[in-house]
């Protein structure tokens, strides 16, 4: 057991987060950068997979990593059919579906065929994801609209979310299955979920449906005007799909993907970067509210903040004075993406979790 490593892999569009660990011990963590040239080529992010695969074993070999003593190699999960909460082993079916892009093309369905292909070429460890962004405990009145045709997918921050969850429960010296929770996490794209007792019965479209806008993604916005915008000739279904999921919220307003630099503009007095965020804290504030209403009464016991943009003290205060009459604010600044990765690559290691199949 001692020498059973576990790798965690956090594929990101611009990086690749990697750690190592030895049960409670973090052996090695590296930030790989990538270059956009690195990938040119390439149409879709899972065709960088066997790429960013060498760049990362030759990472760790290069700082002596005992590869050979690597037992799980666990990524994050990606955009597949809807599954439950778990630990999941990487199949066939599940590469054939992420390399496919059968639900979706995004940087996130890197995660389980990096775990694959680096496992692949490994003596004997296996590939897993855990909580994948399609875990579905949606109450099913939440995926009705006001079309029949359209139904309400669970789309969110899934592993990010439950863990954060769990660590709060964990320090006030509950149970995550006792408790009701909102967490709205706050990355790249925002995701706003209702945990109730441990199951998540209502979240945000976060992946390219409703909810608000955050540092790439365009969030809900009038569907008069999209659909005009569609039908304008102006743009493609892939270009509009970008629009909406790649290209939208701060990136359509500075051209960056960072957050953190918009951030920077607003500190430095900037009048457009000041406004724009504080419409994004005031979209987030209202989707925290709305999920009050999901618990039928209930008393909610704590809204958690994580992610990214929750370390930003400015960002955050704006929300928390519009939400904290709710329930106590708790901020857990950054996402614990390989934190969480490791958390049930031990329970794999030590046969506490059942391992789903896809």
């Amino acid at each position: 057991m001692s020498r059973e490593l576990i790798l965690a892999l956090n594929p990101r569009m611009q990086f690749t987060r990697i750690a190592v660990y030895r049960m409670n011990t973090t052996v090695f963590l590296k930030k790989i950068n990538h270059k956009p040239e690195d990938f040119n080529g390439f149409d879709r992010y899972v065709d960088q997979a066997a790429l960013r695969a060498k760049i990362i074993l030759d990472e760790l070999k290069s700082n002596d990593i005992r590869v050979e003593d690597i037992a799980v190699v666990i990524g994050r999960g990606g955009l597949l059919k809807p599954v439950k909460s778990g630990v999941y082993k990487v199949n066939d079916s599940m590469v054939k579906d992420l390399a496919n892009c059968e639900y979706g093309d995004d940087v996130v369905n890197l995660g389980g065929l990096l775990a694959n292909t680096i496992a692949s070429e490994l003596t004997n460890a296996d590939a897993f994801i855990a909580d994948p962004v399609v875990v579905d405990e949606l109450e099913d009145i939440a995926r009705i609209t006001g079309r029949p045709e359209f139904k309400k997918k669970s789309i969110f921050h899934a592993l990010n979310q439950k863990i954060a969850a769990r660590k709060y429960a964990k320090s006030v010296y509950k149970e995550y299955e006792e408790m009701n929770i909102i967490v709205a996490h706050l990355g790249g794209g925002i995701s706003i979920g209702a945990h109730r007792k441990g199951r998540v019965i209502d979240a945000n479209q976060a992946y390219d449906g409703d909810g608000p806008f955050s540092p790439i993604r365009s969030g809900s916005l009038p569907m008069g005007d999209v659909i005009r915008e569609c039908f304008s000739g102006k743009y493609t279904q892939e270009e509009m799909l970008n629009r909406q999921t790649g290209k939208g919220g701060l990136y359509a307003h500075f051209n960056t993907y960072s957050g953190y630099d918009v951030c920077k503009k607003r500190d430095a007095g900037d009048a457009k970067a000041t406004e724009v965020l504080a419409a994004m804290a005031y979209q987030v504030s209202k989707s925290i509210a709305s999920m009050y209403a999901v618990f039928e009464g209930e008393t909610v016991d704590a809204i958690i903040i994580t992610g990214g943009m929750a370390k930003d003290e400015q960002f955050v205060k704006e929300i928390k004075t519009r939400v904290d009459k709710i329930a106590p604010v708790s901020i857990q600044p950054g996402a614990e993406v390989l934190g969480a990765l490791s958390y049930y690559g031990k329970m794999i290691l030590r046969k506490e979790t059942e391992i789903l199949e896809y």
